[in-house]
């Protein structure tokens, strides 16, 4: 696993900042996001998807973690991510306003990264920590690319 480690160090960094950022960003309009209860549980989901990724990452630096406890480590924040994507998929599609398409896809982006997280978890405890490794790479672009995707949709909802 020690050949992952600049990547790690990159990810820890950049779910560190996106995380702070997406959180600040949402501030300025937070009085109409709360407004919105599935608004609130995406953005909730978006944040719990990079906190995913910094949790994985920052084990994947400690020195010494087992493979299967680096892959339980993983599989179990997953499920807590995974918590809030299923949070906001029950409040998305409970919004029967017309305006909220596209329910079944904005339910399922949430749970994008932390499948691959369940699935690299399943990988290292199964002995196959390259395999594993690379899922919770896959992962992890998959958490900033899903976060960014859901926190821009809900900056700009919230302004309609």
């Amino acid at each position: 696993m020690g050949d992952w480690g600049d990547f790690h160090v990159a990810m820890v960094g950049a779910t560190a900042a996106l995380a702070g950022l997406v959180i600040v960003a949402a501030s300025v309009n937070i009085g109409e996001i709360v407004k919105a209860p599935a608004l609130t549980a995406r953005l909730g989901t978006a944040i719990a998807g990079l906190v995913l990724a910094l949790v994985v990452s920052a084990v994947g630096l400690a020195p010494g973690v087992p493979a299967a406890l680096y892959g339980s480590i993983a599989a179990a924040t997953a499920v807590m991510a995974a918590a809030f994507a299923l949070s906001a998929a029950r409040r998305i599609f409970a919004d029967h306003d017309a305006r909220n398409r596209l329910r079944g896809v904005k339910a399922g982006l949430g749970f994008v990264a932390p499948a691959a997280y369940v699935v690299g978890g399943i990988l290292m405890l199964a002995g196959d920590a390259n395999a594993g490794s690379s899922a919770f790479a896959l992962g992890a672009l998959l958490a900033v690319v899903v976060a960014l995707t859901i926190s821009w949709i809900v900056l700009v909802e919230v302004l309609r």
